[in-house]
């Protein structure tokens, strides 16, 4: 069963900031359909990151529509954020439970792994990202995975997110493999248009289906 914020498949917009506009830049995808958002940002500007992740969080819940911090557990918590998201070399699930209690949105990053999906959703993982489906310019040495991936992961029994290169003109065959969430970075924030291009998105999704 998915967790009862992850109801509604579609876009997952990750932030690429920092960025001056940040905050007219997510409501703008909001206003476009995005149905789940996540705060990326790699940089040591604490101040900013706890101000920008708090205001996101409040503006992601006027729009009914989970915050997602990556990798920092501790900003998460801080900024009443809806979950977290970790990668590889990030702290474990367990830990981002104990810290964040048990109806925060734990997401983990599988890359090409089936394995690695198969025991995060044993550890209680909400969702699963599998990526890079294509050439990525965010990541430009990440792993590659294949559509197949996401047809075997549909037997865990969780939401699937499909990263990696994603664009609306590519995304319908991970929609069609079995992909719950698109998510992307610069497809999205670096588009001249962010709401017409959250709205392609959004058109690749059946609008009337939940996650099952």
């Amino acid at each position: 069963m998915s967790h009862p914020l992850l109801r509604r498949r579609g876009l997952y917009a990750i932030t690429n900031g920092p960025r001056s506009d940040l905050l007219v830049a997510v409501q703008t995808a909001l206003e476009g359909g995005a149905t789940l958002v996540q705060y990326r940002d790699k940089t040591d500007d604490h101040k900013r990151r706890l101000y920008e992740a708090t205001t996101l969080s409040k503006l992601c819940a006027r729009f009914d529509v989970p915050l997602i911090v990556n990798d920092d557990i501790g900003l998460a918590r801080t900024s009443g954020a809806a979950g977290v998201h970790l990668g590889e070399h990030d702290l474990s699930i367990a830990q981002a439970r104990a810290a964040l209690g048990d109806d925060a949105i734990v997401g983990v990053s599988c890359y090409d792994s089936l394995q690695r999906a198969r025991d995060a959703a044993a550890a209680g993982a909400n969702y699963l990202a599998f990526g890079a489906f294509f050439p990525s310019p965010t990541k430009r040495q990440a792993h590659r995975a294949t559509p197949d991936l996401l047809r075997a992961a549909r037997a865990l029994g969780k939401p699937l997110v499909a990263i990696g290169g994603v664009t609306p003109d590519n995304g319908r065959s991970l929609v069609a493999a079995g992909a719950d969430f698109l998510a992307a970075i610069s497809a999205v924030f670096d588009a001249p248009d962010i709401g017409a291009t959250t709205g392609r998105f959004t058109d690749l999704f059946d609008a009337t289906e939940s996650i099952r």
